[in-house]
């Protein structure tokens, strides 16, 4: 008989939060699912742990190192028998009634296609940390595109739970991505479908120091991948928002760039943002103004800050 929920799991030397991780999702009160736990070449140890596992609904599928996510997650994806998919990073946890509550709701809200909850942040001990972003933030039911694209509402990839049928109709993670390839994935469910926000924290997104990927990378693809929704957006009344986010990123990477001293990535991140930031100066300019502060004499930039300060002390 075929597992109701797939749950996706990618790993690359976890030990330290793997456990917890896997551990939550056998103390799940909904107990019908199959759990694909997807290696990414890790080492000896971590392997070793993964054969130790007993439970016949755990699947362990071993992989060469890619370093890719995305990749990782759709290899687990194309083994998935479920009616639904649900994801889990191998460093965040469940509460024990998450699936049970995301499942129940689905069914009694037919036309909603996916679903997410509420999440917390918690430390590398698993402790919670209540300082972080977004720890009040709501888990709002419908269309909510617009509401993604102007941080309105957050979702967190372990929360999400969709119908296979819908990944298999507009395709899984685009491995083109090296990070936010979820953001891509979330913001095609929705503007496919409406989702069912359960509003109650049961997942709980760990933050550590091992996080990888870098600063520019992450300006780069998401620049990308608003760059993508816009191609494929209908709904016109989003385009200047889509646009304005486009010429954000630009901005960010190119002081990204700047920041770490690459003069040429930095200008032509610029250069190449200004199909979308010439409609909006205020971002462009202001990024400008970094990357120029960031190379020039000693002198410029000394003016510079004497200029700022002293329209800081008038107002």
């Amino acid at each position: 008989m075929l597992p109701s929920v797939s749950i996706i799991m990618p790993t690359y030397n976890r030990m330290q939060f793997l456990p917890a991780a896997i551990e939550s999702v056998l103390a799940q009160t909904f107990a019908d699912w199959e759990l694909l736990i997807a290696d990414d070449g890790s080492d000896g140890e971590t392997r070793a742990y993964l054969r130790s596992l007993k439970d016949p609904r755990i699947k362990l599928i071993f992989h060469s190192h890619t370093g890719r996510p995305a990749v990782i997650s759709n290899v687990a994806l194309r083994t998935a028998q479920g009616q639904y998919v649900a994801f889990l990073d191998s460093d965040d946890v469940w509460l024990p009634r998450k699936l049970e509550a995301q499942i129940e709701s689905l069914t009694r809200h037919a036309s909603r296609k996916w679903s997410y909850t509420r999440f917390a942040f918690i430390d590398s001990s698993g402790r919670l940390n209540t300082s972080l972003r977004y720890r009040e933030r709501a888990a709002p039911s419908g269309w909510i595109l617009e509401k993604l694209l102007r941080s309105e509402a957050v979702i967190a990839q372990p929360s999400v739970v969709v119908r296979r049928e819908v990944l298999q109709e507009l395709g899984a993670f685009d491995e083109e991505f090296t990070m936010c390839y979820d953001d891509d994935l979330w913001f095609r469910l929705a503007a496919h479908s409406e989702i069912d926000g359960v509003d109650e924290p049961l997942t709980l997104i760990r933050r550590h120091a091992n996080h990888s990927g870098s600063d520019a990378q992450a300006w780069r693809d998401r620049r990308r991948v608003f760059e993508k929704t816009l191609r494929a957006n209908r709904d016109a009344s989003l385009d200047p928002v889509l646009r304005k986010l486009c010429a954000k990123m630009s901005a960010g990477l190119s002081k990204s760039h700047a920041r770490y001293g690459n003069k040429s990535d930095a200008i032509a991140a610029l250069l190449t943002s200004f199909p979308h930031s010439w409609r909006y100066p205020s971002v462009w300019l202001g990024a400008a103004t970094v990357v120029a502060s960031r190379f020039a004499p000693p002198s410029w930039r000394s003016l510079v800050r004497r200029s700022q300060a002293r329209r800081r002390a008038e107002t």
